[in-house]
């Protein structure tokens, strides 16, 4: 497990696009294939509150396994949503699934300390938010605290199913790695966050205001910042796939999801 320099982390983001731009429309028609499919879950009675949540980590395999696919010249198909869905690691992957639920609710639960439950409200849908909630110094609190709480978990959470699933390693073991591998390179990891969220926040302020500038509508700028959103999307989900190769080495399994 090699310890990577700060710069790293805006590499793999630049990686990252490299490996949208050589198939832009597969990788984006099988973003919209799983949000279609996350949508059709999260209408399920009971069940798609919290399915979407638990199901995160088998359906995170489909984009690293796509990545793994353009990086080798093969063609991505919406067909790698059930890559996550192949036993033995599709069990414990549902398991790592429901210790994602486990930690974010105790971590939004651990925000109730500061503002009596509002933040929690919110998360469940059981309050709506309103300009005065945001206003709130003690909601926007709540927030920082449960992020706070959840990093560790983040952490733990970052390589553990790709390690899972590429590496046969138990929940357990594949946290633990993830855990360490993720604080032993934590200055590459700050760069990489701090890059996104410039991206993130500057990149779509610039171009609505570009847009509003030339055509004065609400709607163009919409029908623009929509793409722009769903392409930086998958770029980020694209990105994941070097912080891990640059850590644990590419993948032995062969490319799937071929026609």
């Amino acid at each position: 497990m090699e310890k990577l320099p700060a710069n790293v982390g805006w590499l793999w983001l630049k990686e990252g696009f490299a490996l949208f731009r050589k198939q832009p429309a597969e990788m984006s028609t099988l973003f919209l294939a799983y949000l279609f499919l996350m949508f059709a879950i999260g209408i399920v009675p009971l069940l798609g509150q919290v399915l979407p949540i638990i199901l995160i980590p088998v359906f995170s395999m489909a984009f690293m396994q796509a990545c793994v696919n353009v990086e080798r010249g093969k063609k991505v198909y919406p067909n790698l949503l059930l890559t996550g869905f192949r036993r033995p690691a599709f069990v414990k992957l549902l398991q790592l699934g429901v210790l994602y639920l486990l930690a974010a609710v105790m971590a939004i639960a651990a925000s109730a300390l500061i503002d009596g439950g509002t933040f929690w409200q919110v998360m469940s849908g059981g309050q709506a938010l309103d300009p005065d909630t945001v206003r709130d110094p003690r909601f926007s609190l709540a927030m920082l605290v449960a992020a706070l709480a959840y990093t560790p978990a983040a952490m733990a959470f970052w390589y553990a199913a790709p390690l899972i699933m590429w590496q046969d390693m138990g929940v357990g073991k594949a946290a633990f790695y993830s855990f360490f591998a993720v604080k032993r390179n934590g200055r590459a990891f700050l760069v990489f966050g701090l890059a996104w969220i410039l991206i993130g926040v500057l990149l779509p302020v610039i171009v609505s205001n570009l847009i509003g500038l030339l055509f004065g509508k609400a709607t163009v700028v919409m029908l623009v910042l929509l793409p722009l959103s769903i392409v930086m999307t998958v770029v980020m989900y694209c990105s994941f796939y070097p912080t891990y190769t640059h850590i644990f080495g590419k993948p032995q399994q062969p490319a799937i999801g071929q026609q």
